[in-house]
């Protein structure tokens, strides 16, 4: 079949048009997204503004339009954290729904966690044996740790890269600004840790999510252009190094960076604070890069549903 993906995340709008079937490895068809960055489209209250609204119900409109061009049979949409947080989540679903036809799945951190979980599992296989795994979107943290294809535990805290990058008044931050969020950033990632330590050791790390790839590509894993299949990596001390010269740079510097794109070069400094902790804290030396992640996942779960019909 072919299947059309809406995914509504912090900072960009993607569909995603894959020709997927049960038992096979789904298979990318076509792309269409836009940068939306909801969640700066916050009112003083906490709610998406009238205006990020409409450009968010117009754009899934337009993607149900080319979902169909590519002649997409089935249409699955989501929506991540900055509807999930945001205070008038229903209105917005609800104007989405009335100008689309869409009723976008407003998915729980966990949920997000557990379903990127599968996307790994199923990309490294069971060779790989316990996985961690750690994703970081625009507006928080997810991670998961176990043994089989649905993790012992998972958990989403509220450090994803973008949120925390709204935080930071100047460009660059200064240092005693960075070194309070750093602290933060710490002590949320810490209150974690010994939960997904109960469940064992990891024999791989896994970073997923287009944060992590920048930051791996700024630390010299294989360019784009190498293929989806060549092996990736982000060694702990790499980022170590990489972090305060980050600090030191604006964002149009970092944007000059090798895969690093001006979109993402905001939020990149944050990004790389929130891993290093998680990597530090959890004694992890290096992370294995998945290219898939919770969009894959839950295309999996959905195909997985119609092979249990």
């Amino acid at each position: 079949m072919r299947l059309g993906v809406i995914d509504v995340g912090s900072n960009t709008v993607h569909l995603l048009v894959v020709d997927a079937h049960p038992g096979a490895h789904p298979m990318p068809d076509f792309s269409h997204k836009a940068t939306l960055r909801l969640a700066e489209h916050l009112t003083p209250e906490g709610d998406i503004s009238a205006e990020g609204a409409r450009t968010l119900a117009r754009f899934v409109t337009d993607c149900v339009e080319v979902a169909e061009s590519r002649g997409a049979s089935e249409l699955m949409a989501f929506a991540t954290s900055a509807i999930r947080d945001a205070g008038n989540t229903e209105d917005v679903l609800a104007r989405v729904r009335k100008e689309s036809g869409v009723t976008l799945e407003v998915l729980p951190g966990e949920d997000e966690a557990r379903a990127t979980f599968l996307a790994v599992r199923r990309w490294f296989g069971w060779s790989a044996g316990r996985l961690l795994t750690v994703d970081i979107g625009g507006g928080s943290l997810e991670l998961a740790a176990g043994l089989d294809e649905e993790p012992d535990v998972a958990v989403s805290l509220p450090l994803g890269a973008g949120r925390l990058s709204r935080e930071l008044s100047a460009d660059p931050p200064g240092e005693q600004e960075l070194r309070a969020l750093g602290k933060r950033v710490r002590s949320q990632v810490a209150t974690a840790l010994p939960t997904l330590a109960r469940v064992g050791v990891p024999q791989l790390a896994t970073g997923s999510s287009k944060t992590i790839r920048s930051l791996a590509r700024a630390c010299g894993a294989a360019p784009r252009a190498e293929g989806l299949y060549h092996p990736r990596s982000l060694r702990r001390a790499d980022l170590a190094d990489l972090t305060p010269r980050l600090a030191r740079m604006t964002a149009a510097e970092r944007a000059s960076l090798p895969g690093v794109s001006a979109e993402r070069a905001t939020q990149l400094l944050a990004g790389a604070v929130v891993l290093e902790a998680v990597l530090d804290l959890a004694d992890v030396e290096e992370l294995a890069i998945c290219p898939w992640a919770l969009r894959e996942g839950l295309i999996l779960r959905f195909l997985d549903g119609l092979s249990d019909d």
